[in-house]
């Protein structure tokens, strides 16, 4: 296996793509493989190691080559407490929207601009994202044609269309969230989200209109890829309803896509086991079955043999 860090902007330290390039062996008639770039969720405080690393190796075992993308956050790499937020919000304001939309967008240019290096179907490229981190995949799922892309990068938009996307426990839509808030008194979701709405809004208090921008359930066409989502109903942190809400456009709009609500579970669950578990509650047999299915969504997209 090949692995290599890239930095995407000279300017920028912390906006780092990993790949993991699995070997070809001339035992192996796949030569071009599929890949996935993975977005781990943070809050866009920072990029969660439990939805980095352990994804792409979980992937890269069943013959895909992957990517991890540490696009820029509030407090960059940096430990955090989350039950001991900072009080005075001091963190990195460069990374606000539609900057992690750069941050992914940079990166599958990147991947197809090495694609014959790395031995990668350039049609067969997905996207991953959990959380926060999934908030930054969709973006690109619908935004990939936008003017806006074309005018950073000068480039065809078509290098930006992701082939589909995987997301789990996602942000979609922020309406729903400062609906949410207003429901509850829990003062660490008001805290977590006013310090989380400073990084990806440039505002803790963002305005209804800013909002209603920024959330992706408006933004679905019929150019949003083919997506996977999973939930957990109970969800603490990201409301269930913001993957209902996204699927319910997804269907208006006739994109394929396939629903996976699982009753009971925390959110961040990654794979829900002890390989990236922070404690008893991110270890969820019954929710571990989340891979297993998108693997099989998956594998309806990106390998036939009869095309190798």
């Amino acid at each position: 296996m090949l692995i290599e860090k890239t930095k995407l902007w000279e300017d920028n330290e912390e906006v780092i793509l990993t790949s993991y390039i699995l070997d070809n062996s001339e035992e192996i008639k796949l030569k071009k493989r599929p890949a996935i770039i993975i977005c781990p969720g943070g809050g866009f405080l920072y990029t969660s190691d439990r939805e980095a690393e352990p994804i792409a190796m979980k992937f890269a075992g069943e013959g895909y080559n992957t990517f991890v993308l540490r696009y820029g956050t509030y407090f960059n790499n940096s430990k955090l407490d989350f039950n001991n937020l900072p009080k005075e919000i001091e963190g990195n304001k460069g990374v606000k929207y539609p900057q992690p939309l750069f941050d992914l967008a940079k990166a599958i240019l990147t991947v197809r601009e090495n694609s014959e290096r790395w031995s990668i179907d350039s049609e067969k490229i997905f996207l991953c994202g959990f959380s926060a981190g999934g908030y930054v995949a969709a973006s690109l799922g619908v935004h990939w044609q936008d003017e806006l892309l074309k005018r950073k990068f000068d480039v065809d938009n078509e290098l930006f269309k992701p082939n589909g996307m995987i997301l789990g426990y996602p942000v979609l839509d922020y309406a729903l969230m400062k609906e949410v808030l207003v429901e509850t008194n829990d003062k660490f979701l008001h805290e977590f989200w006013r310090v989380s709405n400073d990084s990806i809004f440039g505002e803790p208090e963002p305005s209804n209109e800013y909002i209603d921008k920024l959330t992706l359930t408006n933004h679905i066409t019929e150019k949003t890829p083919p997506t996977f989502m999973w939930h957990t109903a109970n969800d603490g942190l990201v409301s269930v309803r913001n993957t209902l809400n996204f699927a319910n456009e997804l269907s208006k709009t006739k994109i394929p896509y396939e629903l996976h609500i699982f009753e009971d579970g925390w959110h961040g669950l990654a794979l829900c086991d002890e390989v990236t578990a922070n404690g008893d509650g991110h270890i969820n047999p019954e929710v571990k079955v989340w891979f297993d299915m998108a693997l099989a969504w998956l594998k309806k997209y990106s390998f036939n043999i009869n095309k190798l």
